[in-house]
């Protein structure tokens, strides 16, 4: 952290590595558009990179990002709602709809838990719930038998159940012990 505030080049790096899956989850569900999703990332790690000096040290980094990304999202939607020079349709109130943190937890454990599986079994989740292919585009896709997308299918899931349960039983899950299965987790299953 100490480097980060500092500026140097290869910690502002790391912190984006380490990072800046979950900043794009957090920007993804509440900006939507690739192009927006984009623009809130840049934005968050160079707001944070020039506020670093700010951080407290011994604090949790992550939350501090996700603020940050939260706050970036709304000012571009709210930039992206103004009516603009010219033509343009009558302006509409739109609701901005937060994510809470726990939501944001749950997000972040799940992008992590995919990214840690195999790399053809990433492909398959991400193609399939990402994407949402059905198998058969996907075995054409990745050029393989739809029995091995459905295998590796499988296994991912298996695995991704395996690292995500402790979401659905509501433990480890920051300010709420004892909830529901989170809807996050449900999501992921399998399209056969």
């Amino acid at each position: 952290m100490a480097s980060f505030r500092s500026g140097d080049e290869d910690a502002v790096r790391e912190i984006y590595r380490r990072y800046g899956g979950a900043v794009t989850t957090v920007a993804r569900s509440m900006v939507g558009q690739p192009e927006l999703v984009e623009e809130v990332v840049q934005q968050t790690f160079l707001k944070a990179w020039r506020a670093a000096a700010t951080f407290e040290e011994g604090r949790d980094l992550a939350p501090w990002l996700y603020s940050i990304a939260r706050r970036t999202a709304i000012d571009v939607l709210r930039r992206e709602r103004r009516p603009t020079m010219g033509d343009h349709e009558p302006e509409t109130d739109v609701a901005v709809t937060t994510i809470s943190f726990e939501q944001t937890f749950e997000a972040y454990e799940v992008r992590s838990a995919i990214d840690g599986l195999p790399a053809e079994e990433r492909a398959v989740v991400e193609l399939s719930h990402r994407i949402g292919l059905p198998h058969s585009e996907i075995a054409e896709r990745l050029g393989v038998p739809i029995g091995t997308v459905k295998s590796r299918s499988a296994r991912a899931h298996k695995r991704l159940a395996a690292a995500l349960g402790h979401l659905a039983s509501g433990a480890d899950r920051p300010g709420s012990a004892n909830q529901s299965a989170s809807p996050t987790v449900e999501t992921i299953k399998d399209d056969t």
